[in-house]
């Protein structure tokens, strides 16, 4: 095997991107990007199905240091933010460092030479320092349903668009009404000749005040960059302040459920239809979605909204707990992903055979949602208790940048072989973490995908953006064992 590479980071989406980024503005350039797809973009690439966008406004949803003057729209679709992290990768000269078709299988770190030794469907690797950039939303969820693989028709997950078929005319199951779901409805009902919406859980839809940018809006954030950085930390600002209804006065839900019941109210005039869209748990315990247009779709000829629990799956449709069979063509799935799963299905062993899911036997954690005692230079991005229910997430990925950037500095600073956070630093972290989680809206009764399988909070982040970035301004020594080289 060739001399290790300073740094390997596994995944091409917006955390990959940044962070090669920022650690060649930082002057390390010997550093390989592993993607195992055929291009960038991560979630952005694989999420292609019709109405895809994102519910945080465009400039904010991009990085800091890679400002884009031009968005079409104040909320980005797909294409937008993918042709955004292309240009991004190709800017700053980091194409060139990603090895396409390279997906990880196993990485095991080797304590007396202070490097891991990294596994492909490519071919083999090393590294001194090594971050995951896979992210909490890259690999689909599908539901244990009776019967699910007998289904005689064409059948697919969102994340897995089949654009090759065509479902004008067609009867048409979507079996989920989460994020994906509530965007791609609205299309597919407008082509379909047949719609059945299976709801588990009936969501809290607001709506999203999305329009086109003018083009002297963006003829003049173009010529007035100053402007630009405004606007975005006016949205910013707007974004955090809600976040004390999430975290610290959960109560203050309970005002805009009957706001967004009354929008509800407004739009949908069968009451049967709109007793089975009204929540049945409080307000920001599961994600919150945004659309202009789901209620209505809901409302249209054709489109049947089903309440009753799914039975089983037959060669020729979905059947309900009533016995009713429902005659389709397509199914499909708007089931989410495995957000919990982070690092699977790659094994990752870290000092003494320690093995990742043996170490997150109780639940996946790491110190700061970044780095998991045991488990020397090995940096997350994106991990355990970083997700956000009320900002966005590029913000907390810029933060982690910076603390892996603090990171790195030390250990080629001073010369070191490995770093590894303190188990009692992160035991520390971690149970700090679940303490505040009890007094966030999260906690509040519901499950949902920000929790694993034992109810345990591991996806959010119990408390403001702006406490994440002060937590993870520079990493403290005190908080490491090191190792010499």
């Amino acid at each position: 095997m060739s001399s290790p590479h300073g740094v390997v980071i596994i995944g091409a989406g917006f955390g990959g991107i940044g962070m090669a980024i920022r650690l060649k503005q930082e002057g390390v350039h010997d550093l390989v990007v592993l993607e195992k797809a055929d291009e960038v973009g991560g979630t952005w690439r694989d999420n292609t199905y019709p109405g895809a966008a994102c519910d945080v406004p465009s400039h904010l949803y991009s990085f800091s240091f890679a400002p884009k003057s031009d968005w079409t729209r104040r909320f980005p679709a797909q294409q937008e933010i993918l042709r955004y992290l292309r240009d991004c990768a190709d800017a700053h000269r980091v194409t060139p460092h990603i090895r396409f078709g390279s997906e990880v299988l196993e990485a095991v770190f080797d304590e007396d030479a202070g490097v891991w030794r990294i596994r492909t469907t490519a071919g083999e690797l090393s590294a001194r320092v090594l971050i995951s950039a896979c992210g909490q939303l890259s690999r689909p969820s599908m539901p244990a349903i009776e019967g699910l693989g007998t289904f005689a028709g064409k059948g697919f997950h969102s994340a897995r668009w089949d654009h090759d078929y065509d479902l004008t005319g067609k009867r048409v199951a979507v079996i989920g009404t989460g994020a994906s779901a509530i965007q791609f409805v609205p299309p597919v009902a407008e082509r379909a000749g047949r719609m059945h919406v299976f709801q588990r859980s009936a969501p809290y839809v607001i709506d999203k005040p999305d329009r086109p940018y003018a083009e002297w809006e963006r003829a003049l954030l173009r010529r007035v960059p100053a402007l630009q950085a405004l606007h975005r930390a006016k949205i910013y600002l707007s974004y955090e302040s809600r976040i004390a209804a999430f975290v610290k006065y959960p109560q203050l839900m309970d005002r805009a459920a009957k706001v967004t019941l009354r929008r509800l109210a407004e739009q949908v005039a069968d009451r049967d239809l709109r007793r089975a869209l009204i929540p049945d748990y409080p307000m920001g315990c599961k994600r919150i979605l945004l659309s202009g247009d789901y209620y209505r779709a809901l409302t249209r000829p054709g489109v049947e909204l089903v309440t009753d629990p799914i039975e089983r799956i037959t060669p020729t449709g979905v059947v309900t707990r009533d016995g009713k069979e429902r005659t389709v063509d397509a199914i499909i799935y708007g089931t989410g992903f495995d957000a919990g799963a982070f690092l699977a299905p790659m094994r990752i062993t870290g000092r003494d055979g320690l093995e990742l899911n043996e170490a997150w036997r109780e639940g996946a954690q790491a110190y700061l949602g970044i780095t998991v005692s045991g488990f020397p230079n090995l940096f997350l991005l994106y991990g355990p208790n970083t997700n956000l229910g009320g900002n966005s997430v590029i913000f907390m990925l810029e933060s982690q940048i910076r603390y892996i950037l603090g990171c790195v500095a030390a250990i080629r600073r001073h010369g070191l072989a490995w770093i590894d956070v303190r188990p009692e630093v992160q035991r520390a972290f971690v149970e700090d973490v679940q303490e505040r989680m009890r007094a966030t809206v999260w906690n509040r009764g519901c499950s949902s995908w920000y929790t694993d399988e034992r109810g345990r909070h591991v996806a959010n982040w119990p408390g403001f953006t702006v406490a994440y970035r002060r937590a993870t301004r520079r990493p403290d020594p005190r908080d490491f064992q090191v190792r010499t080289a």
